[in-house]
């Protein structure tokens, strides 16, 4: 017996996934907050200063501040010879060790990078947000043990060539700047597995040369201009999650069967009149949304089809029934009601692995269709 495909209108389950959306995000930010405050290293550091300041019979109020070791108020009463001087100097020195490879810069006073950065070559991540940044600087490539490049929500209008020289990136996101090309030469950054040019607006095509990324796992190229998938994206096979939501697509390549890994496909907001035959060919597709499009034929097909495919978001397209239009009306923007899909997208799919398999069935939602 195959696969059952749950069909329904998104607004019918949002208030239960709001709350799953929330208890995602704390989880999150739990996880994020234990992880910038502890590490093994810093945890079994920290007990041993604790134990070495009850030895020399130092009170707890002298050493603890909100729970946790201050190592500044410690190293005051100390000699420099003591062993707990040099274990809270070890202890110092790893928390340095951590932050030195990383560089944070934030704020609309900047224009542009500190001359200092050039100097910094050591650096294996970039952090630059909500900066009035135009340009990178060309010495980019000296940056040969770069890892992370986070560029979102600057200013940026236009990508070095430089960046090809960068062979152990594995993370680049320039989401939310002015970027109207992408230069070929990154698709020399063969090592690349997350890519993220959403929210730039203007990018209308991607370079060939982009076919070279066959490590991307993660694409997200949603809120532009593209008006088909890039011949580049259908060659990156081992992507696994393709956002092209919020762009103008008008139709799908029949071969997009290549993406043989793909397990997430976004394509709300777009313009899709119909969804190709060849979608069925995908095995490890497990979540597509075309909410928000012009389709006026149910998919009957792929939603029928016994391929891992669990969940499909078809609202707001032609072929939905005027039942759903009598629904309550949500005062949002169309901004905060994209983030909110894409949190939901993220929940669900982190709900699935949380469980470890997917559910082997599901409970068909049926409604009438007007054609």
């Amino acid at each position: 017996m195959g696969h059952q495909v749950i069909i329904f209108d998104f607004s019918t389950i949002r208030s239960m996934w709001e709350i799953r959306v929330k208890k995602h995000k704390d989880r999150q930010k739990k996880e994020k907050e234990r992880l910038a405050q502890s590490s093994l290293e810093k945890i079994r550091q920290e007990w041993d200063v604790m134990l070495e300041c009850r030895r020399k019979g130092i009170p707890q109020a002298a050493y603890l501040k909100n729970g946790f070791i201050d190592t500044n108020s410690v190293l005051d009463k100390l000699e420099q010879n003591s062993l707990l001087f040099k274990k809270i100097a070890l202890l110092n020195k790893t928390e340095k060790e951590r932050n030195r490879f990383i560089f944070q810069l934030s704020g609309e006073d900047w224009t542009e990078f500190p001359d200092s950065l050039k100097e910094q070559t050591h650096l294996k991540e970039w952090h630059v947000n909500n900066t009035k940044i135009t340009t990178i600087p060309a010495y980019i490539a000296l940056f040969q043990e770069l890892r992370i490049l986070q560029l979102s929500s600057n200013q940026i209008t236009d990508l070095p060539v430089e960046i090809g020289c960068l062979k152990n990136l594995k993370e680049l996101n320039v989401s939310f700047n002015c970027l109207k090309t992408i230069p070929p030469e990154l698709g020399d950054c063969e090592n690349l597995e997350k890519l993220d040019l959403s929210g730039n607006l203007e990018l209308e095509e991607l370079p060939f040369e982009l076919s070279n990324l066959k490590q991307v796992t993660y694409a997200d190229v949603s809120a532009n201009k593209f008006s088909s998938i890039p011949i580049c994206v259908l060659r990156m096979s081992s992507l696994q999650w393709l956002d092209m939501s919020s762009n103008n697509l008008k139709d799908l390549p029949q071969d997009i069967d290549r993406l043989e890994e793909l397990q997430t496909l976004l394509l709300q907001k777009n313009k899709l009149t119909y969804l190709p035959q060849s979608l069925v060919n995908l095995p490890k597709l497990s979540l597509l949304v075309v909410s928000g499009n012009d389709l006026v034929q149910m998919p009957t097909a792929i939603c029928e089809s016994t391929t891992g495919l669990k969940f499909i978001s078809l609202k707001d397209n032609p072929l939905e029934t005027t039942a759903f239009q009598e629904t309550v009306e949500i005062t949002e923007s169309d901004r905060d009601r994209e983030l909110f899909e894409k949190e939901f997208m993220k929940a669900y799919i982190t709900d699935l692995r949380e469980r470890e398999s997917a559910p082997c069935y599901t409970t068909k939602v049926s409604f009438s269709l007007q054609i």
